[in-house]
């Protein structure tokens, strides 16, 4: 089973709209997952808009992915390194820490991530 950042169990990230690599609504990932789907997020506004402007449109349905488009609020399993982009440039969204998965902190602090935590 994944761990979190803090070594225990991975809580579900979001079941509506489905998430993660597997969609399974967890962060998961394992060797097939090359962009490392595994920071949970709380989707902003802002982080949408400027994704979309930076070439990753997440609001728009692509069904053969099984992917819904992303609305404001929605959480959602966030590659590590898109994540640490956003972070790096001002926008990054809010993070849920327990749902986010220990290979994260090969990419990103667990002090950066601590620093956007989300508060349940």
């Amino acid at each position: 089973m994944n761990k979190n950042i803090f070594g225990e169990n991975l809580e579900v990230c979001g079941l509506e709209p489905l998430t993660g690599y597997f969609r399974n609504g967890c962060c998961d990932t394992d060797s097939s997952d090359a962009g490392l789907h595994t920071v949970c997020v709380i989707v902003t506004e802002e982080f949408l808009y400027n994704s979309k402007l930076n070439g990753n449109d997440l609001t728009t349905p692509v069904p053969e992915w099984g992917f819904p488009g992303l609305k404001v609020g929605d959480k959602w399993c966030l590659c590590a390194t898109r994540w640490r982009h956003a972070q790096e440039n001002g926008y990054a969204p809010n993070v849920v820490l327990e749902a986010t998965n220990e290979k994260t902190l090969s990419i990103i602090s667990a002090e950066t991530l601590i620093k956007f935590s989300h508060t349940k």
